[in-house]
C-alpha cells in the first residue's frame, strides 16, 4: 500500500465511525482536503485492491481487509505519539504531525517491540484508545462536555480536535487528560459553559464543549 492509500483508508475508517454508514466521495474529499474527483479515483483504486466496497449513492465502506489495515495504521500512529510524549518530551500539541510520518513505517516487528517498550499503553496522549496487535480497542464510556450535566464532576479523558491550536488553548486553561472539571452553569443564549477547574472558574464556548470528552467521577 502507498502512503496515500494508507491515509485514505484511515480517513474512511474515521468517517465510518463518525457517520455509521458509507462514506460519500464529498465527505472523503473534505476530510483529505482534496478534490472530489481525486477522492473518487482513490476509492476506485482501493476497490480494485479489495480494500473498500463502493456502491453508487451509498458511499464507500471498508472491507474486512481494509478495516484491518486501517486499524494497523492507527495503531502505529498512536503508539508513536505515546513514544514522542513519554520518551522524547514532545507536548501533546506537537506529536500528531510527526506521528503522521512515522505511522507509514510498515514493520510489525518494530511496532510490536515499540508497544512492549512502552509497556503496552492503552490510550494515546489525546485519550484515544490504542488497538492491540489483534486490532482490539479498549472501550470506555464517555460523553462530550456539551452534554455534561450541571452540578456534576467529571474527568477529562480525551479530545476530538487534535489540532495544535485547540490543544494549546486547553493547556492555557489548565485542561488536560485527567483534569477534574465541575459543571457550574450552561448559558442558553450561546451554549457556553461555566466550569470549575482547580478552584478557578472559566467559561468555554460551544465549539470547545463539542471537542472535549469526559467521564463522570
Amino acid at each position: 500500500m502507498t502512503l496515500a492509500e494508507e491515509n485514505y483508508l484511515k480517513a474512511i475508517y474515521h468517517l465510518e465511525q463518525q457517520f455509521k454508514k458509507g462514506v460519500s466521495t464529498n465527505a472523503l474529499a473534505e476530510e483529505m482536503n482534496t478534490k472530489a474527483s481525486s477522492a473518487t479515483d482513490m476509492v476506485k483504486k482501493l476497490a480494485e485492491k479489495k480494500m473498500v466496497t463502493h456502491v453508487p449513492y451509498q458511499g464507500a465502506t471498508l472491507s474486512k481487509a481494509g478495516r484491518d489495515y486501517a486499524v494497523k495504521v492507527i495503531r502505529r500512529h498512536r503508539l508513536w505519539e505515546v513514544f514522542l510524549v513519554e520518551k522524547l518530551n514532545f507536548s501533546w500539541d506537537e506529536v500528531h504531525e510527526v506521528a503522521e510520518h512515522l505511522e507509514h513505517i510498515n514493520s510489525d516487528k518494530l511496532v510490536n517491540e515499540l508497544d512492549a517498550f512502552l509497556e503496552f499503553p492503552i490510550y494515546d496522549p489525546h485519550g484515544d484508545p490504542i488497538p492491540d496487535k489483534d486490532g482490539n480497542f479498549k472501550t470506555v464510556e464517555k460523553i462530550i462536555l456539551a452534554k455534561a450535566e450541571i452540578g456534576f464532576t467529571y474527568k477529562c479523558i480525551g479530545v476530538d480536535d487534535t489540532s495544535s491550536e485547540f490543544l494549546k488553548y486547553l493547556d492555557s486553561n489548565s485542561i488536560g487528560l485527567g483534569t477534574i472539571i465541575k459543571i457550574l452553569h450552561k448559558e442558553p443564549f450561546d451554549n457556553s459553559i461555566k466550569l470549575e477547574i482547580e478552584d478557578s472558574e472559566i467559561v468555554v464556548s460551544q465549539s470547545v464543549a463539542k471537542n472535549l470528552y469526559l467521564k463522570k467521577v
